[in-house]
């Protein structure tokens, strides 16, 4: 899921961390600086469209070198979110790095994630626009709830629960529903789901040029 344009990701001293708050944190995480780039998996690619499999061992150099992975390739292209399975690993973990809307910023992982469902009563569907880093140069309006609590793991195997708002609620939401299978494109009607592959086929390659400059002035 692309940052918000309106929401540029800056050192803040309203962090959380794993759901936790922290004095300061750089713009940069340090996974971010320990991993590599990989690819990323364009809609219409089998891994997207099938659910993940549950991470079974925790605490191992593989799930912690995917984490840094994804961190970087996240930055790279300049996302708010990233699914493992949109760097071609048929695992349940995402990782985000994502502002709610009172500006605070959200940054972790979070491994076989569950959605809790709302209330009907506390339920208040929005419509907003959402892209999707495999997706490339395309955004529509998708309903989603305004607030998400997600329950998981950290790569140690200790409990998390993960609650947004806002923009991060959205974020939330949208790599959850990766790691079942689907994409954003999914949510909309076949008229809206046309134009959206319509607008990625004219902006792929710009986007894809932005991420590999971004890429270099990285460094790796």
């Amino acid at each position: 899921m692309p940052v918000p344009h309106d929401q540029p990701r800056s050192i803040d001293r309203r962090v959380r961390v794993q759901g936790e708050p922290v004095d300061s944190y750089p713009a940069l995480p340090p996974e971010a600086g320990r991993g590599s780039v990989r690819r990323i998996t364009v809609v219409g690619e089998e891994v997207l469209s099938h659910p993940c499999r549950e991470v079974a061992q925790f605490g191992t150099a593989e799930l912690s070198a995917l984490i840094d992975d994804m961190f970087r390739t996240m930055y790279v292209a300049d996302g708010a979110g990233l699914a493992a399975n949109q760097v071609g690993v048929d695992v349940r973990l995402f990782v985000y790095d994502c502002p709610d809307d009172r500006g605070i910023r959200h940054v972790g992982h979070l491994i076989n994630p569950v959605l809790d469902e709302p209330d009907a009563g506390r339920r208040r569907l929005i419509d907003d626009f959402e892209g999707c880093l495999s997706v490339p140069g395309a955004a529509m309006e998708v309903p989603r709830t305004d607030r998400a609590v997600v329950r998981g793991f950290d790569k140690d195997g200790a409990p998390l629960v993960i609650e947004g708002t806002g923009y991060f609620a959205r974020c939330l939401q949208h790599e959850t529903d990766h790691l079942l299978g689907h994409t954003y494109l999914d949510r909309l009607s076949k008229r809206d789901r046309r134009d959206a592959l319509r607008q990625m086929e004219e902006r792929r390659a710009d986007v894809f040029a932005q991420r590999e400059a971004r890429g270099a002035s990285l460094g790796r």
